[in-house]
Parts: C-alpha cells; structure tokens; sequence
C-alpha cells in the first residue's frame, strides 16, 4: 500500500513590520469617522513585507489591513498611490507582476504581467488612468489602467529603471493668462490646445546614469542627458507644478535641471518638432552633507521643502527660498564683499577703490541674469534616524507650525518626525538648525536584528524569539507580541518547565534569565568564557546542560532559595542555577542534545564530528564521523533510537543511536543548514520524520525511516536560521532574514511521493517553458525602441489553448449546423443530429455563444498575449465568430478589441489571402451599422445627463444676501443726491 502523509501549509506571518526590498507610502487616513479625528490622527503607512503589503496606524501602532494575493509568492519592491483615487494603490512584485489594488476592499482589481525582472519604480499620471513601470530588465512599460492592456514598451536604457514620471504640459496651457508661448506666439483660436489631444511625455532615470524625455503621443525618445557625473543615478525627484527636477547618483551628488514645460506644450500642439530647443536644461549641481548613493528625492507637496535620503541612518530635508529671500541674501553677500574689499583698497590705493565699484556694479548684473542654484536651495535640517533609512515619504500635504516624515528603515521599523519650521519674522543672531522630535513609531511588533533562536512553551501557546538586543514573548494563536525584554547578543534560548522562565544563552558567555509574569531579569550568570552556543533542558526537568566556544559542557542544576526582601525580614523563593559538573572536549562545542530517555548525551564540535557520552559517567560511547564541515545543530528521536545532524555541508545524516552506524546521509539543501527537529512525538506514526532549515531559504520535512523527502515548504525570503517543532507536531515556527516569523500548520490534506515529485517536475518545465518564449535579445541584435507590452506566461498559454479548442469544437458545430439545415430544406422532418456533448452540458449553447463564453473569462491584460498563441490557421474561425457577434452586436467593445488586434498582428497574411476579403467585408458591414447604433445610443444618454445636469444645478441654487453689506449700500444711497433726467426739448 502506498504511504500517505499530512501536508503543512503556511498559515500566519508576523514579526515583519516592513521589509527593506520596497518603499512606504503615507496616505492620510480618510476612513476616520469624523474631521477632527481625522486631523489628529498619525495617518496609514502603506508597505511591503514580503509577499504582502501592510497597511499600518502609524500613531496606533495598530496593524490595519493585510493584502496579500494567494497566487504570489514574489516579494513586493515597489508601491505606488494614484493622485485622483487615493484608496487605488499600484504594486509591483520581484517577478515583473504588478498588481492594482483597492485599498477599502483590500482585492486586486488589474493583474498585469510584461517585465522579466522585479519592479523597481512605479508612476500614476495626473488623471489616474495611466500607469508606468520601469524593471530591473531595463524596459519602461506604460500601462492603460481602464481598457486593462499594455500600451507600448519603451527601450533605450542600459540598466535598471530608478525613476519616473509623467509631464502633463497641459497644466501650463490651462494656467496661462494670456495665451502666449515663449515666443510671444498665441494659439490659433485665442486658446492653448486641449490637454486631451496629447499623450503626455515621460521623464526616466536609470542606473545607466542617462536621464532621458519621452514623448508618448508618437512614442520616441526626445532628449536623452548624461544625469550623474560619477557613476549610477539612483533616484529622481520632480516638483508638483513639473518644472524643476533633481536626479541623484553616487557621492552625495545631487544635479538640478529646469523643465520647459511651456516649450512642451508647444511641442504637443504642433506636428513639427523643433530638433535644436532643449527642454531639460541642467541648473547646476548641489552636495549633500552625505557621502553614500542617494536613495530617494521626495519634494513636499507645497514646494518648498526637498526630503534626500541615502543608505545611512540620516534624511537630509532642504529648504527652496523665494526669489525675494535669494534677492535679499545675494544683497548681503555683496554688501559683505564691498565692505571687505573697501577695507583693503583704502589700506592700498584710493583709486583702486573706484575700479572695485565699477566691476561690482558689473557683477550684480550679471548676477540677476543667472541665481546659482546653491542660493536658491539651501540645508535646512538633517534629521537623524535610529536604523538606516529604506526610504521615506512627506507625513500630510499642508504646511503648519511644523513638516512631518515618515521613514522606513531597513531594521524593520516605521518612524514619523516632526521638525518645526522656522519663522522669518523672527530674526535671531544664530542660525541653528530646528530641533526635531520622534513623535510616532511602529516597532513593538518585530524585531531589530535577525531572530536567532526560537523556543516554544511545553503547551505551544507561547513562542519566545530571540535576536541581538531583544527577547520577545509571542501570543501563537493571536500572534501578538505580550513582551519585549531587552538582552544580550542571543544565540540560544529555551522556556523552563513551568513556561514561567526563559533562559537565553548569549555571545558574551552569560546566561540570562527572564521572569515573563513581572518582565524582569532575575539573573544574569557568566557561564563559560567564550559565546554560548546552544543549551538543553533534560527531559526530567531538573536540570540543564549549555555548551560553549571555551570547549567545556556544564551542567546545571535548577534550585529554589528563599532569599531575604531588602529592609524586611520576609523572604521569597527565587530560582538559581546550580553548576554540578563540567564535561571538557578538544574543540568548540556548537550542538548539544540529550535524548529523551536521559541515557545519553551528544555533543558536536567544530572538528566535524559528533561525539556520544553516557549522561551519568561522561565517559565516551560513540563518535560519529562523517561530515566534510561543521555539525551545526542535531535532535534525537522520541525512542532515542535516531539521531539526525545537520551541517555546513549542505548535508544531512541519519544515525543509529545503537551502534553509531550511519543510516543515510542526504545531499538536503544548496546552502549550509541550519537546524534540524524531529517531530516530538509518536501519535500518528511520525516519530521518525524530521524538519531541516537552511540558508537555501528553505523548510524541507523528511520521513527517517523511508530516506525520502516528503514536502518543502518555500515562502521565506531570506536565510532561515532557526525553527521549533510544536509538541503535538500540529505545526512548525521558523524564523528568517527577511525578519519574518512563520507559522506552517498541519492539515488534513493527504500528500503522496510520487504525486509531489510530478509537481515538482512540472514546475519546472513551466519555468524552462516561459523562459524559452521571451528570449532575450543578444548583444549583437539592435534593439527597436518602442515595442508591443506583453509577456508569455503559463496562464496566458493555457487561455491560448482554450480558445483554440473552442473554436475547433465550434466550427465543428456549425459545420454539422449547416449540413442539417441543408437536409431540412429537403425534409423538414429530418431529426436534428447529435451535437458534441459539452454543448449538452451547457443547456444546449450555441457554438458562437460557447465561443464568446471562453473568451470573455480571459482576463483584460491576458487577453492579447492569450490571442499571440493561435496559429494563423484558427485566424479564419475566429474571424468566422466574430462575423457573427458584429452581427448580433454581443460585447460589441470586446469584439471591436479581438478584431483590430487580430488585423494588427496578422496584417501581412490576411492581405494576401483571397478567403479572408468577403469575410471582413461581411465583417465591416455589420461592425458599422453596430458601432452607429451604439454611438447613437451613446449620444441620446449624454445628451439626457446633460439636461439632468441643468436641471438639479437650477434646483440647488439659491441667491443669498449679506444683510450687513446690503444696509450699507442703502444708507449709502440715502446720502446720495439722485440723477435726475431733465427734457431738454
């Protein structure tokens, strides 16, 4: 018979508050019942964590939505808010995916897929219905958010994309007063063209160090500079009004470049292009106070602030003065200067004096032609952060007493800032810089540094986590974090028996203990003198035993003392650690473990070997040799018949307990593995089967009596460094790099070998699959600049084929449709023949309306990827359908959509065919008189909203009087002799 086992399933995530691979929105929180709520409150952090995006009360501290789409295990790089829907957010994910999401109902709403590398920058345009996304693949992809397609893909750029955004130079032509260009020249008809009529252009940075302007009406690249002087540009920041733009590289080199928005506007209302005129004109270059890449740019909403940040732990915010503050400093400096150099020209020659005048009087003239831009944007505040900044964004939208930040930091914490700002009336002697306050933060849910080791309870409802400066107690069930302890560097630790206890080893060679009740350190004991490796409590509960780098095991004893309460003669029991015996061995101890039934004790050193010793003689047993590296960490069996070990190798052993022989050795994992668990427990057959972690990122579960792997479990992104098997076996903890603590819960659902290794296989002929469509270019081949948006993918592949047999299968129907029609006009009692079954299942569907069934399900985005995979042969029964749907006018837009995509790729072919010109002939007949009805249609219910419109404005308004301004212009009417009109006849 064939052994089934339980599957594990990832069931909770916690410990991670946001990740350092993307960056954090702040959104106002408009979901607060009332305005003055609204105002007071800290506002929502938009982040990712992982796979999942989380959505934070920054003044709560409160967790207050997980999005989190089931089919993805990419982690989330870059997020993105529209302007004009606040509650529509766009992410993109390390596989090239980007998923557009409502905020309120937390769903993805668009699924779009067209890069072959994560996302690294995303951009909403004004209007919201446009998307663009740059990768790391070095393609620019900009996206229709309402017909839910790719438009074009822009290529020119060498390396990934670090920054973009959309110019709308219509803004400019809204705001002008008089109609006229630069040139003095007005737009035919007294006005500026309609913003509509134009694409738009698109500014894009890279790690190429090249800044280049696209226009996205005729999809060509316009300018392209040279944006860094030294290396990459990282980052691109860009005002709200669009005409000064900052690009930032390596060095704390930040350059600044005007934008003629105006000359674009010209640009979008003319065919002709003036090729001399520059549009991007560099302003000159400003030095941060720091010395690494700039990460991130970010302008205030109101203009007059500028937030860089690098990789260190510091957010530089610059101050942009007004022309008439640059004007009054400019002033001083030459004032400053006059007076120095008049000083010098009296001590030496009266006449040079005169020169000195003529040539400052020079200079102020030629200063007001050209401010240098190190006048107009000034330091203003280095705001100091407690880890290095990921990335940041501007807390609210309107200046008050004081600017807010919101940082996200790479060692997994949020932090809101507030720096006040300082008033020009008043005037003091010193310029120091504004003092700056932490107001908010989010840190209490995760740990700082990397978790080290795990411990769970003796009844699985607390876990303790351990990590460099931190003990946290977690709630499993809730997974809300009860305590947080401060601690040494941890590197082992484990819950008493009682559960009341927690015992942490640390580097300095000291064991910590931790009442969780009153939240103390009851006892610091410097144990060995070298780090504390690892410790295990003995099965009868009694005692323990750790291990260290100084080459010695200690054993030790659990005791009660009364001890006397300072300034009373009451005492209170208090527990110690009692050292009994010490165990010494000829290298650096990493692993102890002793078996459950108290005979033995194993040891493994850093010689590679693990060495067995009786537990109440110490004399030697076994020495098990084997592992080319390290042993890193081992467990033993329930019956204390197996011990399993694990090590630097990329290995696994399976021993006997008996004799030292070794049972098989497993080639488990690709990187060094960390730990290994057998299940605790016997209950359902499972003694024998064991968990391993590795650095591989990794969870593998292991039957040791079959030698065969049964399950990995992936969804960690970084390096796996520790895990805890329950005591029932119902579920394992890991806890990784990415800061993340998993749990991974046993179901009911059954999982067979040979099932999994099939799966397995098929994953990856699905990988090899997608890749082998999308080749990339070679070195050699001249890339084109603008290319269609889309990619192969397994899902589109599938929705390919679905057509494809739905058309076969409906062609088959209407031939056999035909032929009994034709029977009938000879005997109209002739039987009707029996039709392909699905057609039955479906209640008796015609073919057409099978046919537009299948295509409809197709997804908006898969659909023209999808409809790439037919072969040229199907092309004539699609043609066939859509004849039919044009004519019965059903989905008129998804049928239009089909048809001019089809004619688009297949142009060649179906102007050479004979067969295909009275098909679209008979095609565009119907499509007209379709398309004229439904404009009609269209035209009737605008026209209908219109007078609506009128209507409810008339109702609404009403004429009011200021009575106050009303009485003031009668008594002045009284005063007033009125005209009289006299007839002069």
């Amino acid at each position: 018979m064939v052994k089934s086992y339980l599957k594990y399933e990832h069931s909770k995530t916690f410990g991670l508050i946001t990740s350092a691979t993307s960056n954090a929105v702040w959104s106002a929180d408009d979901n607060a019942p009332d305005a003055s709520s609204r105002s007071t409150s800290g506002g929502r952090a938009v982040v990712g964590a992982d796979e999942e995006v989380l959505c934070w009360d920054v003044k709560k501290g409160e967790l207050l939505g997980r999005w989190k789409d089931s089919g993805c295990s990419a982690e989330v790089t870059a997020i993105a808010q529209s302007k004009t829907d606040p509650d529509v957010y766009a992410v993109g994910y390390g596989d090239g995916s980007i998923r557009v999401w409502d905020s309120r109902i937390a769903t993805v709403i668009i699924n779009f897929n067209g890069h072959r590398s994560g996302i690294t920058a995303l951009a909403f345009d004004k209007s919201g219905v446009r998307l663009a996304s740059g990768a790391q693949d070095t393609d620019v992809v900009v996206w229709d958010l309402v017909a839910e397609v790719g438009l074009f893909k822009l290529r020119g750029h060498k390396n990934q994309i670090t920054g973009l955004c959309f110019l709308h130079p219509e803004d400019v032509s809204e705001t002008a007063a008089d109609g006229q260009d630069d040139n003095g020249l007005g737009a035919p008809n007294g006005h500026l063209f309609a913003g509509d009529d134009h694409a738009g252009f698109l500014l894009t940075t890279s790690k190429d160090a090249l800044f280049k302007l696209w226009d996205l009406g005729s999809q060509h690249c316009m300018e392209t500079h040279v944006a860094q002087t030294n290396g990459e540009c990282w980052s691109m920041g860009i005002t709200l009004d669009q005409s000064i733009c900052i690009t930032a590289g390596n060095d704390g080199e930040l350059r600044v470049w005007s934008v003629d928005i105006r000359g674009l506007s010209s640009v979008s209302r003319h065919v002709t292009e003036d090729l001399e005129r520059r549009y991007l004109k560099e302003r000159g270059t400003i030095n941060r106070h720091g010395k690494d890449r700039t990460l991130g740019v970010t302008f205030h909403p109101s203009g007059s602030y500028i937030a860089v940040h690098g990789s260190e732990k510091a957010i530089e915010l610059w101050a942009i003065r007004s022309s008439a503050e640059v004007q009054k400093s400019l002033a001083r400096k030459r004032r400053r200067r006059k007076e120095k150099e008049k000083g010098k020209s009296l001590a030496s020659d009266p006449k040079q004096m005169e020169v000195n005048e003529e040539k400052h009087s020079d200079e102020e003239d030629g200063e007001e032609g050209e401010i240098d831009i190190s006048e107009i944007i000034v330091p203003y505040v280095i705001v100091r952060t407690s880890g290095k900044v990921r990335s940041m964004d501007w807390a609210g939208t309107r200046i008050g007493k004081s600017l807010q930040i919101l940082a996200a930091t790479t060692n997994n914490q949020l932090e809101v800032y507030d720096i006040p700002i300082k008033r020009k009336e008043k005037k003091s002697k010193s310029s120091e810089p504004p003092d700056y306050d932490r107001i908010y933060s989010v840190d209490m849910p995760g740990h700082r540094t990397d978790v080290r080791s795990l411990a769970l309870s003796s009844d699985d409802r607390m876990l303790a986590s351990a990590s460099n400066g931190n003990l946290k107690i977690w709630n499993v069930r809730t997974q809300n974090c009860i305590r947080t302890l401060e601690c040494g560097y941890a590197l082992c630790s484990s819950f008493l028996p009682g559960d009341k206890i927690v015992v942490v080893g640390n580097r300095n060679g000291e064991l910590e203990l931790f009442d969780i009740a009153s939240s103390t350190l009851i006892d610091t004991i410097k144990a060995h003198e070298g780090p504390v490796w690892t410790l295990h409590v003995h099965p009868d509960g009694r005692s323990m035993v750790t291990g260290s780098a100084d080459k010695s095991a200690k054993f030790w004893n659990f005791e009660i003392v009364q001890e006397e309460i300072p300034g009373t003669k009451r005492t209170t029991p208090r527990l110690r650690l009692n050292h009994t015996r010490t165990l010494k061995v000829a290298d650096d101890i990493l692993s102890i473990r002793i078996s459950p039934d108290s005979r033995l004790i194993a040891v493994a050193l850093l010689d590679n070997t693990v060495k067995v010793f009786f537990v109440d003689s110490l004399k030697l047993f076994l020495n098990l040799y084997g592992h080319k590296l390290p042993v890193l960490n081992m467990d033993i069996s329930y019956d204390s018949k197996l011990i399993v070990t694990c090590s630097a190798d990329k290995n696994v052993r399976l021993w006997g307990l008996d004799f030292g022989d070794c049972h098989r050795a497993f080639f488990a994992h690709q990187d060094s593995i960390m730990q290994v668990a057998f299940v605790p427990h016997n209950q359902d057959g499972n003694g024998h089967h064991f968990f391993s972690a590795s650095k591989d990122r990794m969870v593998k579960y292991w039957d040791g009596d079959k030698f065969e792997q049964i399950q990995k479990l992936e969804g960690h992104h970084g390096e796996i460094w520790a895990i805890a098997v329950s005591r029932t076996g119902d579920f394992v903890v890991s806890a990784s790099h990415d800061k993340s603590i998993r749990v991974w819960q046993q179901t009911d659902e059954q999982i067979f070998l040979e099932e999994e290794r099939e799966k397995e296989l098929e994953e990856l002929y699905e990988g090899t699959l997608t890749t082998s469509l999308d080749p990339e270019p070679e070195n050699g081949e001249e890339k084109s600049e603008v290319v269609a948006a889309g990619k192969q993918t397994v899902e589109t592949l599938m929705a390919g084929e679905k057509i494809a047999e739905a058309l076969e299968l409906g062609m088959a129907d209407l031939q056999l449709l035909d032929e009994w029609n034709a029977i009938r006009s000879t005997q109209p009692n002739a039987a009707p023949p029996p039709r392909n079954p699905l057609f039955m299942a479906y209640g008796h569907i015609s073919a057409e309306a099978h046919v537009l069934a299948v295509v409809q399900k197709i997804k908006a985005a898969a659909l023209q990827d999808a409809l790439l995979v037919l072969p040229f042969e199907k092309v004539t029964a699609l043609f066939t359908f859509l004849r039919i749907w044009a004519e019965r006018q059903w989905n008129m837009p998804l049928t239009c959509r089909v048809l001019f995509f089809m004619l688009k790729t297949h142009h060649r072919q179906i102007v050479a065919s004979k067969t295909m010109r009275p098909m679209l002939d008979a095609i565009r007949t119907h499509l007209r008189s379709a398309l004229q009805q439904q404009k009609d249609e269209m035209g009737f219910n605008l026209a209908a909203l219109r007078f609506v419109g009128t209507q409810v404005k008339d109702r609404g308004t009403r004429e009011y009087v200021d009575e106050e301004a009303w009485d003031r212009e009668e008594e002045g009417e009284k005063g007033r002799r009125k005209r009289a009109f006299v007839d002069v006849a």
